[in-house]
């Protein structure tokens, strides 16, 4: 029978291991920004508005009227023990804002994980003193900017973004890419597309083990991580929605996306080798701009059943929020998968926004 490590030891190999796939590669970037979003099951490449546009659609940055804007958000999994932190601020670039630049901060990370590794010593004691702590975190920063055509109905807008993921001293990569998209609003009609990790963004990970690990590793016959390269090729988001106005202080925003994957066959709504769509259906109604409530299903899969393969049932993620606007501040709070129904784990997501007004100068 295959010795094993201490079961953190495990943790880390199994985190190892998934960094090296090349399909999922920095999925921590698929997961989405901003309780609005989540709220809505991510669809907004052709709705967001606001600071939040520089992950989902860079072109929505030129909607926002702010000359100054902040976000934030937090949201915690498996009882706390993943994180994950989003923040951005931004800065129209011309007193009619048609265009706008935004910086943003994403970081996923498990914290103070013991390492065992050198638990036993080499004569076969114990030693507690030699337990210590690392983190295994991923971050990601975006600079983006966006700007109006000459046709003020289209938009236009970048992301460039740099990715640092760490294995506590064991592992660490750097990548790089780019995003793209473009935003469509005549009337009360809406259109967006988004390109995402458009130059094929690519990590460089490289590992640093010391010998005494690498013996452990050896004796537990567990495969010893080499240096690599993984790469997330290209994704597209097409979206639309359109405003209705049920009464004066009343509106609904129905909203779909589709987003395509390019990087092979995956278990979602519309699934091949060559060609995989997975949508996502949001619907936000707004009373007087004052209260919203929000409504999406996204994450559609096929199960297989346990008892027996040959039978498959469809599965999807509902997903509800709620935000409060009060004065220039935005709160904002989701409910990821509502009654715990699909593959994934609820979650609570909160998320705050605000907005800054320009200074009057003094006369002289």
């Amino acid at each position: 029978m295959k010795k094993q490590l201490p079961l953190i030891c495990l943790l880390l190999l199994t985190s190892i291991q998934t960094t090296l796939s090349q399909k999922y590669s920095n999925e921590f970037l698929a997961i989405g920004v901003g309780a609005r979003a989540h709220g809505m099951s991510g669809a907004q490449t052709a709705i967001v508005s606001d600071i939040t546009s520089a992950y989902w659609n860079p072109a929505g940055l030129t909607e926002i009227n702010a000359p100054f804007q902040v976000s934030a958000m937090h949201a915690e999994w498996f009882a706390g023990v993943g994180q994950y932190d989003y923040l951005s601020f931004g800065k129209s670039l011309n007193k009619d804002h048609k265009s706008f630049l935004a910086f943003s901060l994403i970081r996923l990370g498990i914290d103070n994980i013991p390492y065992t590794i050198n638990l036993v010593n080499t004569d076969g004691s114990i030693n507690y003193d030699n337990v210590t702590e690392f983190s295994a975190a991923d971050y990601a920063l975006f600079g983006s900017y966006a700007r109006k055509l000459k046709n003020p109905a289209f938009s236009v807008g970048g992301s460039v973004k740099v990715v640092r993921r760490v294995i506590g001293s064991i592992g660490s990569a750097w990548g790089f890419g780019a995003d793209a998209g473009v935003q469509y609003r005549k009337g009360n009609l809406m259109l967006g597309v988004t390109g995402r990790d458009l130059t094929t963004t690519f990590n460089a990970w490289s590992f640093n083990l010391t010998d005494r690990e690498k013996a452990v590793f050896d004796s537990t016959q567990n495969e010893i991580p080499v240096s690599n390269t993984e790469i997330t090729k290209p994704r597209f988001v097409l979206g639309g929605a359109y405003k209705i106005r049920v009464s004066p202080k009343i509106t609904l925003l129905p909203a779909l996306d589709f987003e395509w994957t390019t990087d092979g066959q995956r278990n979602v709504l519309i699934s091949s080798k060559s060609f995989n769509i997975d949508p996502h259906f949001g619907l936000e109604t707004d009373y007087d701009g004052f209260v919203q409530l929000r409504l999406g299903v996204a994450n559609f899969q096929r199960v297989k059943d346990d008892f027996d393969p040959e039978k498959e049932s469809l599965t999807f993620q509902p997903n509800f929020g709620v935000g409060i606007r009060l004065g220039r501040l935005q709160l904002d709070y989701a409910l990821t998968d509502i009654g715990n129904v699909s593959q994934v784990n609820y979650s609570h997501i909160f998320s705050l926004k605000l907005d800054f007004k320009e200074r009057k100068s003094t006369p002289e």
